[in-house]
């Protein structure tokens, strides 16, 4: 066979497969080699939140304060790219102060973080955030990077019920929530969340108030958050920026000191 045909032949078959591992971001418009579908994605985030959930201690026991968070969280997602992604969002027991999410909408966020808050603007940016790592697939990425897709859809597929299966999908939960992020992915999540904030109604310096809560807390390196969405150190000038020429018109955007008070900070005394 003549060698150019064979050269063509093996291009087709790369280009194929290329193309069936491509999808485009849907908030930058780029292409970019991602071989998880929607349908795994979902999968893996309903196999894992149960286990993320006990492994952070169970959601806090108040049917307000989850539908507090939920509302909040709805409404946030309801503007993003993919709103007809079914959402989830808990807040969970566990005293660190962190916020994280998983490939199909599940979005958890711990007790120790909300603590740290004071209003539901600030409460908006956090989940803000977490909703564009979902919406862009980067979580989804992380894990299939970090752990690999074939091992998390394996595990999840596995009976919990011998110690062997129960030790791997424990394994892999400690994993997914120390999984990290690129500095790419934080800088979208960090200006997409603070768009998404901004349509939903909300003051988007709730973003910028809440990076300067954690970061003065942050003096001993303790902050959970930090360790999986590391900071850059231009972060809070070029959402400053961002706010100034994207944001022409700030009043009467919703802060929620009084409601988040009453919703949240009561309720965790």
């Amino acid at each position: 066979m003549n060698w150019k045909i064979i050269v063509t032949i093996l291009l087709f078959v790369v280009l194929g497969f290329c193309c069936n591992g491509c999808d485009v971001n849907p908030i930058s418009g780029e292409s970019r080699m991602n071989f998880i579908s929607p349908e795994e994605e979902v999968e893996i985030g309903s196999k894992y939140a149960p286990e993320i959930e006990k492994e952070m201690g169970g959601r806090i026991n108040d049917p307000q304060l989850q539908s507090y968070i939920d509302s909040v969280g709805q409404r946030i997602a309801a503007v993003s790219h993919k709103p007809n992604i079914k959402f989830s969002f808990a807040a969970v027991v566990d005293e660190q102060t962190n916020a994280f999410a998983l490939p199909g909408g599940y979005v958890f966020i711990t007790k120790g973080m909300l603590s740290k808050l004071s209003t539901e603007a600030q409460l908006a940016g956090i989940l803000g955030h977490e909703i564009t790592h979902v919406v862009a697939s980067h979580s989804a990425v992380s894990m299939s990077r970090e752990i690999g897709i074939s091992v998390l859809l394996s595990a999840a597929s596995a009976t919990m019920n011998t110690p062997a299966g129960a030790e791997t999908v424990a394994n892999l939960t400690t994993q997914i929530i120390g999984m990290s992020y690129s500095r790419k992915d934080e800088v979208e999540a960090d200006k997409t969340g603070m768009d998404y904030m901004y349509k939903a109604g909300y003051d988007p310096y709730g973003m910028i108030e809440t990076m300067e809560i954690l970061q003065s807390l942050n003096s001993g390196g303790q902050i959970e958050f930090f360790s999986t969405h590391p900071i850059p150190e231009h972060r809070r000038e070029y959402l400053l920026e961002k706010i100034s020429s994207d944001y022409p018109n700030l009043a009467n955007l919703k802060k929620g000191g009084s409601e988040y008070e009453t919703s949240v900070l009561k309720k965790l005394k």
